[in-house]
């Protein structure tokens, strides 16, 4: 019994008729011919493989009538050599990647050293229908292998078998050539010994040749198989899908040239005949020439891998692609001949990987843009493959592993389970698993992440991996929260002149009859101020959903800053603990919006009065620079912290003043900011504590 290891019966039904149609080719067991040898290298050199093999499937053996690419090797164990399943179905068998496949889990051809991926077997079947063997091409890399290649290969394996039957034929011929031959030297004995018997001697004679006519009939019809093996083999040749072409002498005259190498060239049937420089001039100045003449002289053959070469069609110079091989034919002394010319074009795979290469671009800048890390999990061993933004969000270095227990340890312990419990639930439900959740950094700072991913499974439905990715969500939080809290505070702000417009108002109301109450001027100067401010509050709330809306217009003209700060003075309360002072280019002018300018100055110059109480004099400075000028408010109050410098023109920012309450709602500086910025013009802050502060802004001349 033969050893199996694929697992299902490798044994075909017709076992014993396959067995004897095998026998009779007297094929097993016997040396290498070159026309075998020969099909079997056109195969590698057609699908760019490293082993072709011609097989015959004998009873507990495989033997190999052809071995291009596998040593020494004449046969292989049934029971592991891929042929023996290659012979129970009369379609090409192919294994694009063989570790795939459940059969040949356990089959050491695939899972030991000899690592074979790919495999693809056409049966050669005899004239009667029997599956007596393959042609076949393996490698040790997964391919994709398409209906064209399938039918080449079938095409391949019709050849091999009708060089089989031919053989077997010229066999039988020799064999019959023999028995006459005796035959003949029996009579010509026959003659010497027995002169007497001459009449019986010419019968004999007359038999054998009889006998011989018959083995030239044989001859003459053997010939003519041969003519039409050439002929299919040609017409095959013609129709291949893939580019043929044989270039005789040093000159490289084409002498073959199959329809899809002049479809690739451009060319028809009259280059047949023409040297390849004169056929093709459109690759002068491209290195194939000088390719071809060194395998001409050196013999070596040439491999081409994805070449670039400029081919003209119908008056178009096109960019094109191709895998290609360049064989050298040599005669009976070594020289060489003729060139085989084998191509493939990849000109539409290279466009693709292209294509995906340019699209995996766009992918990259567009996590790397948003910060988005990604990450694969491995489900089964919980390490992780991390892309260096992934890390970066977690606070780990690009060189240090981070795995999932890794991760787990940078969570705060409170959201553990939930991360846990999402994922967990993302698995079983096969669904995208997604979580919110606080973690700290190796140096104790604290961070928001959002994490997502799909889950992986394989072909049994078990989980494998999740990939997913990751994004910092810090700032997000605190804006989240600065929010919540402006939120508060406007409540607070906006209640509080309501309240005090309604308390005036009560009071109004009750002396409404009695108008001459040293109470009604002072009621009513109350409410003016409680309504300024409550409209100041809106104004603010308006213009914030403006600028976030996009909403902001401005209507620009050109006007002169110390008019315009000079109107802006007259609006502002002041007491007499302040003095503004106006220095500078009083004479400088810009083009922008008046009262959105007007606007930001009065921002600046109520937050020098109200943050800094104690300056007596507050500077407003006008400086003209090249093509912008400055305005400064300047003021000698506290200063302010550095550390909360770079957030003061953020939205809903309000800095803590030690204790000290202040009314508003945060949002002038982001408002001026953002009046500014839509101007093109810059702002910014420069404060020292204890020597006061200097707001400023610039905007364009023109």
């Amino acid at each position: 019994m033969i050893e199996n290891t694929f697992g299902i019966n490798i044994i075909p039904d017709n076992e014993a008729g396959r067995l004897a149609a095998l026998q009779r080719y007297k094929i097993t067991d016997t040396p290498s011919e070159e026309s075998f040898d020969g099909i079997a290298r056109l195969a590698t050199q057609i699908f760019n493989v490293p082993i072709s093999l011609l097989s015959l499937v004998d009873a507990e053996s495989v033997f190999f009538k052809a071995n291009i690419g596998m040593g020494k090797a004449t046969e292989a164990n049934r029971g592991k050599s891929l042929c023996a399943l290659a012979v129970l179905n009369e379609q090409v068998t192919v294994f694009e990647d063989a570790i795939k496949e459940p059969c040949l889990m356990s089959n050491p051809n695939v899972v030991g050293d000899f690592g074979l991926r790919f495999y693809a077997g056409a049966p050669l079947i005899t004239h009667d229908g029997f599956l007596i063997g393959t042609l076949c091409i393996i490698d040790k890399k997964p391919r994709e292998f398409s209906e064209s290649d399938r039918r080449i290969l079938e095409g391949l394996a019709k050849t091999a078998m009708d060089q089989i039957e031919l053989r077997r034929s010229a066999l039988d011929t020799i064999d019959e050539l023999k028995q006459s031959n005796i035959k003949l030297l029996n009579a010509q004995q026959s003659l010497a010994d027995f002169n007497m018997e001459m009449e019986a001697t010419n019968e004999e004679l007359n038999s054998i040749n009889d006998q011989l006519g018959k083995s030239y009939d044989l001859t003459v019809l053997l010939n003519k198989n041969l003519e039409k093996s050439e002929q299919r083999l040609k017409s095959f040749i013609s129709k291949a899908p893939v580019a043929f072409g044989i270039l005789t002498g040093r000159e490289l005259v084409i002498e073959v040239a199959n329809d899809m190498i002049l479809k690739v060239w451009g060319k028809d049937l009259s280059v047949i005949g023409k040297p390849l420089a004169v056929a093709l001039p459109e690759l002068d100045g491209q290195p194939y020439f000088s390719i071809l003449d060194d395998v001409f002289t050196s013999g070596m053959t040439y491999i081409g891998d994805t070449a670039f070469v400029q081919l003209k069609s119908e008056g178009v110079v096109n960019d094109c692609y191709f895998d290609f091989i360049y064989e050298p034919l040599k005669d009976q002394d070594g020289n060489t001949v003729s060139i085989i010319v084998i191509a493939n074009e990849v000109t539409e795979r290279i466009k693709k990987k292209e294509e995906l290469e340019d699209l995996n671009r766009q992918l990259q800048t567009a996590l790397h843009a948003g910060q988005l890390g990604s990450y694969n999990l491995d489900l089964t061993t919980g390490k992780m493959d991390c892309s260096k933004i992934c890390k970066s969000n977690y606070g780990v270095p690009e060189n240090e592993p981070f795995n999932f227990e890794d991760l787990m340890e940078t969570i705060i312990p409170e959201h553990r389970d939930l991360v846990k419990d999402k994922m967990s639930e993302a698995i079983q439900n096969k669904s995208t698993y997604q979580a919110e959740y606080l973690i700290k950094w190796p140096d104790g700072s604290s961070h928001w992440m959002s994490a997502i991913g799909l889950p992986s499974y394989d072909t049994e439905g078990n989980p494998t991996n999740i990939i997913g990715l990751t994004v910092d969500i810090t700032q997000r939080k605190n804006y989240e929260t600065q929010k919540d809290d402006f939120l508060g505070i406007a409540s607070h702000e906006l209640k509080t002149p309501i309240t005090s417009l309604k308390a005036t108002l009560q009071l109004l109301s009750r002396l409404k009859n009695n108008l001459t109450h040293d109470m009604v001027p002072r009621l009513i100067e109350q409410s003016s101020a409680s309504l300024e401010k409550l409209n100041n509050l809106v104004d603010d709330l308006l213009n914030m959903h403006r600028i976030s809306e996009g909403q902001l217009e401005l209507k620009k003209e050109i006007f002169s800053v110390s008019q315009m700060i000079q109107s802006s003075i007259t609006d502002i309360r002041l007491t007499e603990e302040h003095e503004l002072i106006i220095e500078g280019d009083l004479n400088a002018k810009v083009f922008a919006d008046e009262h959105r300018i007007d606007q930001v100055v009065v921002n600046f110059i109520n937050n020098a009065v109200k943050y800094a109480p104690e300056s007596k004099n507050i500077h407003i400075i006008i400086e003209s620079k090249n093509d912008h000028v400055k305005i400064s408010v300047k003021d000698q109050g506290e200063g302010i912290d550095p550390a909360i410098q770079p957030y003061l023109f953020d939205r809903y920012y309000r800095a803590n003043h030690q204790g000290k309450k202040y009314s508003g709602l945060g949002l002038g500086l982001y408002i001026s900011s953002e009046i500014i910025k839509r101007h093109g013009g810059e702002i910014g802050v420069e404060s020292t504590k204890g020597k006061g502060s200097t707001f400023w802004f610039s905007l364009p001349t023109l």
